[in-house]
């Protein structure tokens, strides 16, 4: 039920998400498996990754990979290979949406690895699957929210799909097989009524890593502020308030590090905006185009974009 195409709930074809590196990265090599955000996932099924403008510092990098090699820890994988790159301004692969549960949901679904529950600190977890990578990364600009890929760069992109040598994959069971949008907010307790997920122990070394990447995420908000733009007001889900907090993750939720709009901000600035090299939007940049990585060999060039030749 979970191939042949991506299920849909909203008008989407070939729905893509733009992310900040080094998360992009982190999630199509299967290493992220909860995609994190302050709205639901509107779609079931493919969602392409694309990768924002900006460079990683590596103190960001070296925050998420400790916080990932923590979480790992926890279920007894250590041999984790991270991407040796996190390129920019590039569409990187895609993964498959199963689902999307809440954080209290999320961390008390027992049949899942104590890992993956670490990864529930965002008010709502999408749940990624059978990720899938690029053999040639290639240059696009990406929009706010969940958009549609142009026909001719997916047609382009789907023939260059590698799969990925995940660390430890995950399969997240639907409570209805026939229903691809059954594993939802509120589904667990009606579905799994038994699910009562313990409280994972966490140690000093873990409690670090998960502070090192809240601070790493929550740079992007800190930068909005500072460029004062209400484009992209919020660049990362929420903070947690002071109120009722789950209590296996205490009140350490973090907030993605990834390109997200409220819902005033997305309401005003169409999904037709280009994200620049800023951050912002811009309606006056050209499509998004597809460029081959330097030094790619000439046969897995994309060349079906617009104006582009074959060569």
């Amino acid at each position: 039920m979970r191939k042949g195409g991506p299920r849909k709930e909203g008008n989407y074809t070939n729905p893509c998400l733009t992310m900040h590196q080094p998360w992009a990265s982190l999630l199509v090599y299967g290493i992220k498996r909860i995609e994190g955000r302050s709205w639901p996932a509107p779609i079931r099924g493919r969602l392409w990754i694309h990768a924002a403008s900006k460079v990683p510092d590596e103190s960001t990098i070296k925050a998420m990979e400790d916080f990932y090699r923590e979480i790992y820890a926890v279920n007894g994988i250590t041999d984790i290979k991270f991407p040796e790159h996190y390129p920019v301004s590039r569409l990187l692969g895609c993964v498959e949406v199963v689902g999307c549960l809440t954080c209290e949901e999320l961390v008390q679904w027992e049949a899942l690895p104590e890992g993956v529950r670490l990864e529930g600190q965002t008010d709502f977890c999408w749940l990624c699957e059978q990720q899938k990578k690029l053999l040639v990364p290639f240059e696009m600009r990406g929009f706010q929210r969940v958009y549609n890929l142009e026909k001719k760069i997916y047609e382009a992109a789907v023939r260059g799909l590698v799969p990925v040598d995940s660390p430890g994959p995950v399969k997240f069971p639907l409570p209805n097989p026939r229903d691809p949008f059954s594993l939802k907010p509120g589904s667990i307790a009606a579905s799994f009524p038994n699910s009562k997920g313990s409280a994972i122990e966490k140690s000093s070394s873990l409690n670090a890593a998960i502070a090192g990447a809240r601070a790493a995420a929550t740079q992007f908000s800190k930068d909005q502020n500072i460029r004062g733009t209400n484009t992209i007001p919020n660049s990362t889900p929420d903070l947690p308030s002071n109120e009722t907090q789950a209590v296996f993750i205490e009140d350490d939720r973090i907030p993605d590090g990834n390109l997200e709009g409220s819902e005033e901000a997305n309401s005003a600035s169409k999904q037709s905006d280009y994200i620049d090299e800023e951050g912002s939007s811009s309606r006056s940049l050209p499509p998004a185009r597809m460029k081959q990585d330097p030094g790619a060999p000439s046969k897995v060039a994309l060349a079906t974009s617009r104006g582009m030749k074959p060569s």
